[in-house]
């Protein structure tokens, strides 16, 4: 008879009871941070003052803010990319921002006797046998792997090793899972934006990370569109080791560089001086290449990656931009992808009628926006010029990296917003039924605009894609010849901006 082995018991029982204990702990934490934010709404009502309380609000945010980083730092996993996503002064107040912005996508390192494991395990050979050198140390851990540097047996490439932790799908699925769960009961008691759709759009690009060879095929189907497209890519894309792909463990070339949050570090070592011309043409010409690969990923093959947070972001030597990381990856359907580049020609001519009909085609191709249209017709004469004026500055404010004049932040649910004065005026929730491909467009742009503050320039996306949207609306027979008005441009916006300093 077989001795009793309790500590093999011990990990089973642990293993399974862990999704319920995170559940658990994640219910008790978002019920103390709702709770806070429900009582303290009643408590300000009684404070006529408005000066105390925007003061009392503040207060209130930064409790919360302490909350949110605490049960994002103690659970890890999905919720450091939740952070990642809200951390941001378009979706977040000041407090929270100034909080979550410290917690990087960061965990703790699967040790190398397991990663030595999986590696051997999926390729089908010893580490000694397939590599030079497999350094021992991660360079990074984050949620779902971790990356080993690595250098190839017979022609020495230095290459990176991605291993995906073991065990973890099931608990980020969980997480996922609470998550919709408390999106449902805010959207339908708080909020009237389509939180669940968002929930579920990140469940399925989560659920695509944990494919690496998904991974591979898009990193690959990236690099060749925009090496293809450009006489020189505006970006750099890793290239696959092809026969060293599986589902967990992805081998591809490694990118010499900085990150692109230590630019300003680095710009200093140097001796440069970081508010001079020397620095201002080098960050123009990285925010430049960075907006028109994603300009030409989005708006010209619909195919594009979906996750350009800092950390995805390596600048190399001469300021080439390199891009990291494909596991979030979009394929926009036809209809949206056009739906879109007219939104952005919309933004780019200050058109409040041609955003309005962007809004019908890419939100409600079967309903109308305006009060007293007829459903589905897509006419937009009846609407009121402020009512056309919001979706206007709505479009300016979500999907643009320049912010409408009065705007300092999207801060979709507060009251004054446009999203609730559209909402209000029309007697609809605009985005009740909200694209969950849209999302990822939606924050690929945010977190352009994040890099861009981040790098002092203030700058219009819509302005330098608009070549871009032409094209594609022109491809497709929706736009005119003579309508086309990029070709009368002979100046880009950057250059312009570098004609002003």
């Amino acid at each position: 008879m077989a001795p009793f082995d309790l500590k093999n018991v011990q990990d089973k029982l642990s293993t399974h009871f862990r999704p319920l204990q995170r559940s658990f702990q994640f219910w008790v934490r978002v019920a103390d941070i709702y709770t806070g934010y429900k009582t303290f709404q009643f408590r300000v009502c009684f404070e006529k003052d408005l000066q105390k309380q925007e003061v009392m609000w503040e207060r209130q945010h930064e409790l919360a803010a302490d909350k949110i980083y605490a049960m994002c730092y103690d659970l890890g996993g999905f919720f450091l990319k939740i952070a990642q996503i809200i951390g941001k002064p378009d979706l977040a107040p000041a407090a929270w921002v100034k909080r979550l912005v410290t917690l990087c996508d960061q965990a703790p390192a699967t040790p190398f006797d397991v990663v030595q494991a999986v590696v051997e395990k999926e390729l089908g050979q010893s580490i000694e046998d397939l590599f030079e050198r497999f350094d021992v140390d991660p360079l990074g851990s984050a949620s779902i792997a971790q990356v080993h540097p690595a250098r190839l047996k017979g022609d020495k490439t230095d290459v990176v090793v991605k291993v995906q932790h073991p065990g973890v799908q099931d608990l980020m699925m969980t997480d996922i899972h609470n998550l919709q769960a408390f999106a449902l009961y805010m959207q339908k008691t708080d909020i009237k934006f389509d939180l669940y759709s968002v929930t579920k759009e990140m469940e399925k690009q989560i659920a695509y990370e944990f494919d690496f060879k998904r991974e591979a095929d898009a990193m690959e189907k990236i690099r060749h569109f925009l090496y293809e497209n450009n006489k020189k890519s505006p970006v750099a894309v890793p290239r696959v080791i092809r026969d060293m792909v599986t589902r967990r463990v992805l081998v591809m070339e490694y990118m010499d560089g900085i990150p692109i949050l230590n630019l300003g570090d680095e710009i200093a070592k140097r001796g440069i001086n970081p508010t001079g011309k020397v620095a201002a043409a080098a960050k123009q010409n990285i925010l430049q290449n960075l907006t028109l690969a994603y300009g030409q990923m989005i708006l010209k093959s619909g195919f594009f990656h979906a996750d350009p947070h800092p950390g995805n972001i390596l600048i190399c030597k001469g300021s080439e931009v390199a891009l990291l990381d494909y596991g979030q990856v979009k394929d926009l359907p036809e209809n949206l992808r056009l739906g879109y580049a007219n939104l952005v020609l919309a933004i780019a001519d200050n058109d409040p009628i041609r955003a309005s009909e962007s809004y019908r085609f890419i939100f409600f191709p079967y309903k109308s926006l305006c009060i007293g249209t007829e459903l589905g017709v897509g006419t937009v004469i009846k609407c009121e010029n402020r009512q056309l004026e919001e979706m206007l500055k709505l479009a300016q404010t979500m999907f643009d990296t320049k912010l409408p004049p009065g705007v300092k932040a999207l801060q979709p649910f507060s009251e004054d917003s446009s999203l609730k004065k559209i909402s209000v005026e029309a007697s609809i929730e605009i985005f009740e039924e909200f694209p969950e491909e849209l999302f990822s467009v939606l924050r690929t742009v945010h977190l352009l605009r994040g890099l861009s503050s981040g790098l002092g320039i203030n700058y219009s996306c819509a302005e330098q894609w608009r070549p871009i949207a032409e094209e594609a609306l022109y491809r497709a027979g929706r736009l005119r010849e003579e309508d086309r008005k990029t070709k009368v441009r002979r100046r880009t916006f950057f250059r312009r901006l570098s004609a002003r300093r």
